[in-house]
């Protein structure tokens, strides 16, 4: 089973305003909300790609209740713990005049230590070894930087493999766990780097570290430049598919989504790249933060370009 955890869920609500313009009127011209939040972005994926997962997480208030109840509509079942206070709506501008997407992110709900041990208990009692568990995502307010690193050691005693997708000092703390995969940006690794790497060679060299300090597997998204796959005894770079851009909004959770898929599939590397790297492509061609039909990124495929450096 692949368990996908959301910590800080939100509602997201996807506009288009044409032209958008900063101190005037702002009209919208489409509009729709999706149920949020980088592991539920992963389940809808692995939904789209026939697996099954199960979406973990915290939710509150009524906005909360909303949010799983538009989930009831999707092909994973959900484990959520409900707490005080309101689940955050996230506003998604997309201008397609200016070329533009621009993210409006609430700060959420607060949460207690004994609201993050009590998901944590919950999860356990239902993973086994051989599972995956992908931690995504900012935490609430309240949640102490080393949640994902006190989670990540947990479901690895569990027997599980767990994918980490995480920034900053979350990241960071994250690692000392060493979970078996990481996928940072570009910028998200300069930033773990304390420097900027720019070239696939700095970048690449920056990934082999983390390889060392127990990591399995690192994924290194580039945007349009495409993906660095990084595991020992072999570096592959994927090329960017160029693709329409809808909404750029969750194209990493659904490589994420595509190599938990494939881990849980025993996939060979070469086959775990080109699904990964089509899938980023198909969400990018979805508005908001809905999942690409699975026929969409298997038209894809054959259009993968990747090379082991």
């Amino acid at each position: 089973m692949i368990y996908t955890v959301t910590l800080n869920p939100a509602l997201d609500k996807t506009v288009e305003i044409p032209g958008i313009a900063l101190d005037t009127v702002n009209r919208i011209t489409e509009m729709r909300t999706d149920p949020g939040g980088k592991g539920i972005n992963v389940s809808k994926v692995i939904a789209k790609l026939g697996g099954e997962s199960r979406a973990v997480g915290i939710l509150g208030g009524e906005s909360g209740r909303t949010l799983e109840k538009l989930l009831e509509n999707e092909n994973f079942t959900t484990q959520f713990r409900f707490v005080e206070g309101q689940t955050r709506t996230n506003i998604k501008i997309i201008d397609r005049v200016g070329h533009t997407n621009t993210d409006i992110n609430e700060p959420g709900l607060t949460v207690t230590n004994a609201d993050l041990d009590a998901l944590l208990n919950d999860l356990l009692a239902e993973v086994h070894a051989g599972d995956i568990v992908v931690l995504a995502g900012s935490l609430p307010k309240g949640a102490p930087q080393d949640t994902y690193r006190v989670w990540t050691s947990a479901c690895k005693n569990a027997g599980a493999r767990v994918f980490l997708d995480a920034d900053g000092a979350l990241l960071a703390e994250g690692l000392k766990a060493a979970p078996y995969l990481i996928k940072p940006n570009d910028d998200e690794l300069s930033r773990l780097a304390g420097r900027k790497l720019e070239t696939i060679e700095e970048l690449t060299a920056e990934g082999q570290k983390l390889l060392e300090s127990g990591i399995e597997r690192v994924v290194i998204s580039l945007g349009g430049r495409g993906a660095l796959y990084l595991r020992k005894g072999s570096t592959i770079y994927a090329e960017g598919l160029k693709v329409p851009v809808g909404s750029t909004v969750g194209a990493g959770d659904s490589v994420v989504a595509a190599l938990a898929y494939a881990e849980s599939q025993d996939m060979s590397e070469e086959n775990a790249v080109r699904l990964s790297t089509a899938a980023g492509a198909a969400n990018v061609m979805c508005s908001g933060t809905q999942a690409a039909e699975r026929s969409v990124i298997e038209a894809l495929l054959p259009k993968v370009r990747f090379s082991k450096l």
